[in-house]
């Protein structure tokens, strides 16, 4: 019945609560994203190709592409 009465220990409840919650949801997601970058395959051929490309002169990205990537990039900080 105290609790009732005194309003600050039911909002320290809520919160505590709150808190418990979101982190129950974090565990599931780090867990799904585990599993999704675990899942990913290999870039490694993606990456031979790109630095033979630029070896041997021939990656030219535009500058529409250096964009995209900077944004992608910068969202992708973001998340993190």
């Amino acid at each position: 019945m105290k609790k009732i009465l005194d309003g600050q220990s039911i909002v320290d409840e809520i919160v505590h609560i709150g808190k418990e919650s979101d982190r129950e949801a974090d565990e599931k997601l780090t867990a799904q994203v585990t599993q999704n970058v675990l899942e990913m395959g290999d870039r490694e051929d993606l990456v031979a190709d790109l630095k033979a490309r630029i070896e041997a002169g021939t990656y030219n990205p535009t500058g529409d592409d250096i964009a995209d990537a900077m944004i992608r990039r910068s969202i992708a900080d973001r998340i993190r």
